[in-house]
């Protein structure tokens, strides 16, 4: 089970969707927060300060965007997994760009946001063989700052993308399967639609790479996964 101290905030207007996260996410030890709406949310999570979020996109209050970005102004580091009923890859990467670490379609599995939840904490408490600060081609990445610069323009770096980059650089020259990463770092099992890994390859690719299209550092091992090209890594 998890451990009680963690707290997760929820901001849902649906009272059974709420009502079933709850009692499931209590059930496995973690302290539970809700708001019913965008305000209700921004005030719990600024005077209560959760390890992570869940977020519903259509509040009715204020856009969900909107309170995204007010989440991450309040908390850089805070894990947010947004909610939302829209399928199309337009809305999912105005999420991202929002500030969200990571979303679920409506309907979901309570059991799959569970295991998101688990495999955040988890990643967050163990210890990393990663260093701290690490030198990717042009790139300066600082894991405990969630940065990465390249030149004088700074980017920031959500939660999943600074795990991936950590589980990468400990594997260094290495190839690392997309089962792998998804079971490590999302608590997902693998499917053949689930493209999660892959959207979050390009997202760090176009922060990293000079050619994102022609990548020379984030490499695709086909039919398999990734690895960061190490010192002995043919590129």
């Amino acid at each position: 089970m998890a451990s009680v101290n963690k707290s997760i905030l929820i901001i849902e207007d649906e009272p059974h969707i709420v009502m079933g996260l709850r009692d499931s996410l209590e059930f496995e030890g973690f302290k539970v927060l809700a708001g019913a709406n965008g305000k209700e949310g921004i005030q719990l999570a600024r005077t209560e300060t959760p390890d992570a979020v869940i977020l519903d996109l259509m509040l009715p209050d204020m856009n969900g965007y909107a309170v995204c970005e007010e989440l991450r102004r309040l908390s850089p580091f805070v894990p947010i997994i947004m909610l939302t009923a829209r399928s199309q890859e337009t809305d999912k990467i105005r999420g991202l760009d929002a500030g969200a670490d990571d979303y679920v379609t409506k309907p979901f599995s309570v059991n799959e946001l569970i295991a998101r939840m688990r495999a955040i904490f988890r990643r967050a408490s163990r210890p990393s063989a990663a260093p701290e600060f690490v030198d990717i081609g042009n790139a300066k990445v600082s894991f405990s700052a969630h940065t990465l610069k390249v030149g004088r323009v700074e980017h920031a770096l959500s939660f999943y993308e600074v795990e991936l980059l950590r589980l990468l650089v400990e594997r260094s020259g290495q190839p690392v399967s997309r089962d792998e990463i998804l079971q490590k770092i999302w608590g997902l099992d693998a499917t053949s639609t689930n493209r999660t890994v892959d959207n979050f390859i390009v997202k760090l690719r176009k922060k990293i790479e000079v050619q994102p299209d022609k990548p020379v550092h984030i490499l695709t091992v086909y039919g398999f996964g990734y690895k960061l090209a190490g010192p002995d890594t043919e590129v």
